[in-house]
């Protein structure tokens, strides 16, 4: 039986693989997390990237009525790997992985916070603000939360 701290741990671990997965931060992350999670077993490494791999993948291919429950069975999954970890190991060595795993988390904490985006993209590490005046028709991809309000009323003079 975990510790209430290494349970959170692991959990934090969950979450870390589907926000990581997709990101500028992945491959770094998915290598790392392999290698961790293999305890350095060359035939268990791959064997963690093709897990990873797959969950990328599955989370990618998601459509919008069933991200959700994908998010939710891939973090879900992810978690009892952590768990599976820690609680195989003896006292000593649980004390190394949990240090392990607090580096992964606090280095892709560190990387998250950067944004990036390919040609003719745009990506914004705060707000935005998307209008479409004149009859245009503006649109934007949104990652987190959203604010949307009516349009404003156009000048007098633009009738």
């Amino acid at each position: 039986m975990l510790t209430e701290a290494l349970a959170a741990l692991a959990a934090a671990g969950g979450s870390a693989v589907v926000q990581a997965a997709g990101t500028d931060a992945w491959s770094g992350f998915r290598q790392r997390t392999a290698r961790l999670l293999s305890r350095g077993d060359d035939q268990g490494e791959h064997a963690e990237l093709e897990r990873l791999d797959q969950t990328a993948i599955a989370l990618e291919a998601a459509n919008s009525d069933e991200a959700e429950g994908v998010l939710i069975r891939q973090t879900d999954f992810w978690q009892g790997r952590f768990r599976a970890l820690l609680e195989t190991s003896d006292p000593q060595e649980r004390d190394q992985v949990a240090a392990q795993m607090r580096a992964l988390l606090e280095q892709l904490s560190s990387t998250s916070g950067q944004v990036s985006a390919g040609p003719e993209g745009m990506a914004v590490g705060g707000s935005v603000d998307i209008r479409a005046d004149g009859g245009s028709i503006a649109a934007g991809v949104i990652k987190g939360g959203a604010h949307i309000g009516p349009p404003s009323s156009p000048a007098p003079d633009q009738g």
